[in-house]
């Protein structure tokens, strides 16, 4: 069974036990740290569904999650020892307990040594603003009436629902995505696969005589690469492949080309640059217009061949 999560985004506002808040990009990242009940239990691979009760965001596929340990901060009311109240508008006591129902001047604070978790999930990022309203997204959890930030749900049961409301490509890019960081990073990502004519005559079909580096190029010199280990999964995935010029196709095999996908420009390794013909694609975004399932794809090229172990 996959594991989705619901996660609740709602700007300065999301706070947990009266803290300062989360630092978070809905379409990029998300953080919480082990106050937050469920906190360890999100994992790479997992579908993340952003909502601001009212209504879904957009979901995405966990890439990976940093943990750091940090000091953090929460705040209460000193009379009841609450974390239960709100900053007002008006009046010079600022602040009300709910607990108490009355105004207060300031709340007091205490630090405690947290684990913090931020998950990154931009590449598979697809905005579905009000596709699914809050009322359908709590049905969906696991539990409906938690009050949880992180509320896990079956994706089976998400998919089908999204399915419903016509977010196909989401559902497409979130399983291609996961096939990706669930299988991991091998050193087989893009390979040609000969014989395999109807995927390349797909491609043509889709992409026409260019290649995704350079530009137009006759189709004889085009070959199809798929974006991943075709051996491994046994399926073709939409918007899985390129056409690629046969040169920068083995060079984009050895990893001596690779596309940065925080910005889809081509990154070409410094001794390749002393060539003209290639120094000239360093920085330059490719020749077509990439989908989120590429973004998904190429992102774990990047991964394999631009750690930092690795000199450039």
């Amino acid at each position: 069974m996959t594991t989705a999560w619901f996660v609740l985004a709602v700007g300065s506002e999301r706070q947990h036990g009266g803290n300062d808040g989360y630092d978070d990009s809905p379409a990029a990242h998300y953080s919480w740290d082990s106050t937050v009940p469920q906190h360890a239990n999100l994992a790479a691979g997992d579908v993340i569904a952003l909502w601001d009760k009212k209504m879904l965001l957009g979901i995405s596929v966990i890439e990976r999650i940093d943990i750091d340990h940090a000091v953090k901060s929460s705040y209460f009311h000193e009379r009841c020892g609450r974390a239960d109240f709100k900053r007002l508008k008006t009046g010079e006591l600022k602040w009300w307990c709910n607990k108490c129902r009355m105004r207060f001047e300031e709340p007091g604070s205490r630090d405690k040594e947290v684990t913090t978790y931020r998950s990154h999930h931009s590449r598979a990022w697809q905005d579905l603003r009000g596709r699914l309203t809050g009322g359908e997204i709590r049905a969906l959890c696991d539990k409906p009436t938690s009050q949880h930030s992180l509320r896990p749900a079956r994706w089976e049961r998400v998919r089908s629902a999204l399915l419903e409301a016509g977010a196909r490509v989401t559902v497409d890019t979130a399983d291609g995505a996961r096939a990706v960081i669930l299988g991991g990073h091998h050193r087989a990502i893009v390979r040609i696969r000969r014989g395999q004519s109807s995927f390349r005559e797909q491609l043509l079909a889709e992409q026409g005589e260019m290649c995704a580096f350079s530009g137009r190029s006759p189709a004889c010199a085009l070959e199809a690469a798929h974006l991943y280990s075709f051996a491994d999964t046994g399926e073709h995935y939409e918007y899985g492949g390129l056409l690629l010029r046969r040169d920068l196709h083995r060079l984009f095999d050895l990893g001596h080309i690779t596309v940065d996908p925080s910005n889809a420009l081509m990154d070409v390794r410094k001794h390749i640059r002393a060539y003209p013909l290639y120094e000239q694609l360093h920085g330059r975004p490719l020749t077509l217009a990439l989908r989120p399932q590429h973004r998904v794809w190429l992102g774990a090229h990047w991964d394999l061949h631009r750690t930092p172990d690795i000199t450039v």
